[in-house]
């Protein structure tokens, strides 16, 4: 089945237009992202805009969500007046299943225990035209790539992976929830022009190096925050090596550089891929328009001219790479790695190795770790470390037990998860004789955050190719390389690893029974949309409160959070998933993961009314029950990781006024500011310093908000002496707005009462 063909003909007829205009429009040739972004934009312009610095209004082709989010998402949808979604959309059941004994048992455990929120789920996309993939189909960035992805398209989702679509061509980002209802609605979406990072590729992958290997690589020389702000776009004959599932492993762990999306040019192997799927329709439409959908050719001979940064890559000497532990960024070639175990006391027996995620879980990743997994039996090897695999989706599942290479896996005691995220968002049960014990286990999944996977602090997480990872499982010892050592046998004979191998696609095509489709009303009038009253999962929501109008006077100092803040800091996932439609219970974790400057605990802030200590949420309660507002003081690219935007409506909602930081992470400041929230940062950083714990501040400006023009922070100490301190904001007129409203939804509630009346 084709989706949503009629759109992409439109997208296709109007394109070659389309590009030739910016072409004239710029008066140079044009990257691949930049004809993609011209093309999408909401409404024509005459003038440039500038990367970096504009604020654009774009046009996206279509929507995606997953469960954890598209209940938030579609709450505030419901409430903005609409009879059905302006785009085509889809919600995916992926996040809400925890992995516990196997794939079987924890989808129907899930089923039953989130029954409430797949309804509501179910029943809502069905009242508004949205397309609805049950519980067990797959992790949406995997079906989204098998089913919806296409060149030259432009996407948003509410998950910070979405631009694994890349893969096939595709601007796909990653947004908060507020986002999303806008383009449901019909709306423009707003992003900042991006910067792009050309990624210039050269040679070919062989032997144990795979696509993940790029961009653990390139994670090592960016950091998790050197692609804020930007699209990665990836060129060259070593792009056009590459699987088209390959690039979208590099596309997806792009999220892990702070990058808004990558991309690859289209050719052959997206063309492949997608006939493949059963989109032969759609490879040959764009194949009508394939120079539209790759850079122009200068851009190629002269990319340092069209590109903010470009870095080169050759394939032929990329070692692989394992990342970590606790941040993506860490990275370390495989020569180096042992040393590095042994070096920085890093606990060298590995006890878990996963495979799959919505990163690595392709047909050629499955089948390339399979290679291993059978070598592990024909060479009469012990696999020394527990082994798990996550299908990316039911299609893949189905294909790989059809060609015998689950069987393979279970030779080994390979434990296969449900198809679904699992341990790579923290829904985990995992087995453990003592939490508290320094571990390691390494995974083909994306991020290794502190207690990421499995809860536990004292877990070292690594993150490497699906091969590596199998390699390490049947070595259980992470001072191993796989390249150059060996292995002994049961019978204690001295055997290598051959090198992995695999196949892009599946010789006897794709196949699945049931992919787990189901299609909405359509006509969804009648159906009815149930929230009990008395629900602990969902709650509907009541608009945020307007601003006062005033200068911000007596705010709280709530928490100083030193170092690291992510999404999972401010907002954890594992078992707090199950508050996702609920935001007052899921409140109760928020920043409970965040470090106090002041105490090096988390979950432990002075309550300035009591003087006493309790936990961050605990003590927030306390300052909105007694009508006082309150500020969170942040570190470096707060904020980043997950598009959750819950980490901005639980502040927003228990009464914090403005989070003030050294600098954000993207998704997170747009979260921000679409609920009504301030989000400032420190124009000079060391003044993060002269926070102290008992401040009160006072926000003054604000009477005269606007672009480009400062604020003042007042930081009034206990000892009666104060700070005045400059700060900045990224806020145009329109977010200004939705400052003033009290959210963005505020907004558009009152423009669509207004068109109705």
């Amino acid at each position: 089945m084709v989706f949503d063909i009629e759109m992409i003909k439109k997208v296709y007829a109007a394109l070659p237009g389309k590009v030739e205009a910016t072409r004239k429009l710029l008066g140079r040739p044009l990257t691949l992202s930049e004809k993609i972004l011209y093309a999408h934009l909401y409404a024509p312009t005459t003038a440039a805009y500038e990367r970096g610095k504009s604020y654009v209004e774009f046009a996206p082709d279509r929507v995606a969500m997953q469960d954890a989010t598209a209940q938030m998402a579609l709450l505030q949808f419901m409430t903005c007046g609409r009879d059905k979604v302006a785009v085509p959309s889809t919600v995916h059941c992926d996040h809400l299943i925890q992995a516990k004994t196997g794939a079987t048992e924890d989808l129907a455990t899930a089923v039953d225990t989130n029954k409430e929120v797949y309804e509501f789920l179910s029943s809502i996309s069905n009242k508004y035209g949205i397309g609805f993939w049950k519980p067990g189909a797959g992790i949406i960035h995997q079906v989204v790539l098998e089913n919806y992805a296409f060149p030259g398209g432009l996407m948003i989702g509410t998950d910070s992976h979405t631009p694994n679509a890349g893969g096939l061509g595709m601007l796909a980002i990653g947004v908060g929830g507020a986002d999303a209802v806008d383009v449901m609605a019909g709306l423009p979406w707003e992003l900042k022009m991006p910067k792009l990072i050309g990624v210039k590729l050269t040679g070919k992958l062989s032997g144990w190096s795979s696509p993940k290997d790029v961009i653990l690589k390139v994670a090592g020389v960016l950091t998790v925050k050197g692609g804020t702000g930007c699209i990665v776009e990836y060129f060259g004959e070593g792009a056009d090596n590459l699987s088209a599932t390959g690039k979208g492993t590099i596309c997806n762990m792009g999220a892990e550089i702070g990058a808004t999306c990558s991309v690859f040019a289209y050719d052959t192997k997206m063309s492949a891929y997608l006939s493949a799927t059963e989109r032969a329709d759609i490879a040959a439409l764009a194949d009508g328009v394939k120079d539209h959908l790759r850079p122009d050719a200068e851009v190629y001979a002269d990319p340092s001219k069209y590109y903010d940064q470009v870095i080169e890559i050759n394939l032929d000497e990329l070692e692989p790479h394992v990342n970590g532990p606790f941040t993506p960024d860490l990275a370390w070639p495989i020569s180096k790695f042992a040393q590095a175990v042994k070096e920085n006391n890093w606990p060298e027996k590995l006890e878990v190795a996963l495979i799959g995620s919505c990163t690595n879980s392709s047909y050629e990743d499955i089948s390339r770790a399979a290679s291993l997994a059978k070598q592990a039996v024909d060479k009469n090897l012990d696999v020394k470390a527990e082994y798990t695999i996550t299908p990316g989706s039911e299609l893949v599942r189905y294909t790989i037990e059809r060609d015998g290479l689950l069987n393979t896996f279970d030779q080994i005691g390979g434990i296969v998860l449900a198809n679904a995220c699992g341990p790579c968002i923290g829904q985990w049960a995992r087995h453990i004789d003592d939490p508290n014990r320094k571990n390691s286990i390494i995974t083909s999944f994306n991020r290794n955050f502190a207690k990421r996977n499995d809860g536990l602090a004292a877990t070292h997480a690594f993150v490497a190719s699906p091969e590596i990872v199998t390699a390490f499982a049947i070595a259980g010892d992470l001072t191993f390389n796989p390249l150059t050592d060996k292995l002994k046998t049961k019978d204690g004979k001295e055997v290598m690893l051959d090198e992995p191998t695999g196949f892009e696609l599946p010789a006897k095509g794709f196949a699945v029974d049931d992919p787990g489709y189901q299609a909405p009303a359509a006509d969804g009038s009648g159906v009815q949309v149930i929230v009990s009253p008395t629900s602990d999962r969902l709650q509907l929501l009541a608009p945020f409160a307007a601003w006062e109008g005033t200068d911000l006077k007596g705010l709280k100092l709530l928490i100083k959070a030193k170092g690291k803040c992510t999404t999972d800091h401010i907002s954890m996932a594992g078992p707090w998933l199950k508050y996702r439609g609920h935001l007052d219970n899921i409140s109760n974790n928020m920043l409970i993961g965040a470090i106090n400057a002041f105490n090096d605990k988390s979950d432990s802030v002075k309550n300035q009314l009591s003087g006493e200590y309790a936990g961050v949420p605990v003590v927030q309660r306390a300052y909105k029950a007694a009508n006082i507002g309150s500020v969170v003081v942040g570190d470096e690219n707060y904020g980043e990781g997950s598009s959750r935007e819950h980490a901005a409506m639980e502040p927003r909602h228990l009464g914090v006024r403005a989070i003030l930081v050294k600098s954000f992470a993207r998704i997170h400041e747009t979260n921000l500011k679409k609920q009504g929230m301030l989000g400032l940062t420190f124009a000079d950083k060391e003044d993060y310093d002269k926070i102290q714990e008992d401040d009160t501040f006072d926000i003054v400006g604000l009477t005269t908000f606007a672009p480009g023009k400062q604020l003042t922070v007042v930081a009034n100490h206990k000892d009666g002496s104060k700070d005045e301190i400059l700060v900045n904001h990224t806020y145009n007129e329109q977010q200004i707005e939705w400052f003033k409203a009290g959210g963005a939804l505020n907004v558009i509630r009152a423009q669509f009462a207004k068109a109705k009346a």
